[in-house]
């Protein structure tokens, strides 16, 4: 597949163009961004041959297959309408869009297009986590109790920005890593939450936005999941532990965008190191996606996970606005 960048983004420069790269007779050929000047000293740096600030160039480029949007999050409603309007498969970063119902329109004219949606949750491609959910699928810890979730970091400057600056960016710790751990409990435990309680905080490391959020799910098994999420810790490390009849699980340092950490299965039989594949989340993720694209599978995360991920964090959003329970809205999606 041929691709194009829509956005000069830190995550496509370390990680998703060598993850393109590294598929058999992919490559990106077209680079867009909002900045002329970014946009030229991008490409020039990863050898993309056509760039610009015309999205729409890109777009009616014969020779594209397919695009990836890292843009900011308000801006991925309307690139991800247009690259679909234009028959071209998509690639989107978490948040998909600035509402559910957004993100829910993009899903579905995707798929009236018959085309492959996907969303980059990519820790669903993490050996660790498809490990631990194997173990529970298998019955290792019995019937699942609850889940913690833990993935309180500090944010490098480099980062920082719009996501802890800018509201109407889509900036705040919700939108930005609660909805990566929505996602990872949908993944591991593979039901949907139901209802979250939840409140917010901001230290003052930006201004307009929450930088710590902490919440509990019910789930309709009748588990309970914690979660905590902050962009101020720089020493908390990250993981998640999952608690069940029959033993738990405790999964340190397998938060993050490399093929790190470590699992660790303890039962009435003991504590049992538990091996995982580490290979390369990026690349994984991109072979899903062309795999879809083949019509051999389905991406990582596809669309309607990208969604239902969305309406949990916002939903987390809203009771710790409001100081009230909230029932998740999965809108078009469930």
């Amino acid at each position: 597949m041929k691709w194009a960048l829509i956005g000069a983004s830190t995550i496509a420069a370390q990680y998703v163009i060598r993850a393109i790269r590294a598929q058999s007779g992919d490559e990106v050929v077209w680079l867009i961004s909002g900045d002329a000047g970014r946009a030229a000293a991008y490409a020039a740096e990863h050898g993309i041959v056509n760039h610009g600030t015309d999205l729409d160039a890109a777009l009616s480029d014969p020779a594209v297959d397919a695009v990836y949007i890292s843009t900011t999050n308000e801006k991925h409603f309307p690139q991800a309408m247009a690259a679909i309007a234009a028959g071209k498969h998509v690639l989107c970063e978490k948040p998909l869009a600035m509402t559910v119902d957004e993100a829910a329109r993009m899903v579905a004219a995707a798929e009236a297009a018959g085309l492959v949606f996907a969303t980059n949750h990519h820790l669903r491609c993490s050996g660790s986590h498809r490990a631990v959910r194997d173990l529970i699928a298998g019955g290792r810890i019995g019937r699942v109790l609850s889940m913690r979730l833990f993935h309180a970091v500090h944010l490098p400057p480099h980062l920082q920005g719009w996501r802890i600056n800018d509201a109407a960016a889509g900036g705040g710790v919700i939108p930005d890593i609660t909805v990566h751990d929505a996602d990872v409990a949908r993944f591991i435990l593979g039901e949907e939450p139901e209802t979250v309680v939840a409140q917010m905080a901001a230290s003052g490391m930006g201004q307009g936005v929450e930088d710590s959020a902490m919440s509990v799910w019910s789930m309709p098994s009748g588990a309970m999941v914690m979660s905590h999420e902050s962009f101020t810790h720089p020493f908390a490390g990250s993981g998640f532990e999952v608690h069940g009849t029959e033993g738990s699980i405790f999964a340190q340092g397998v938060m993050t965008q490399n093929p790190v950490g470590e699992v660790e299965l303890v039962s009435a039989a003991g504590r049992e190191a538990i091996p995982f594949p580490t290979h390369d989340l990026y690349t994984q993720g991109l072979a899903d996606f062309g795999a879809a694209v083949r019509g051999q599978g389905r991406p990582a995360a596809d669309g309607r996970d990208g969604v239902r991920s969305l309406a949990v964090a916002f939903a987390v959003r809203a009771a710790a606005q409001s100081g009230t329970r909230q029932i998740v809205n999965y809108g078009e999606s469930a």
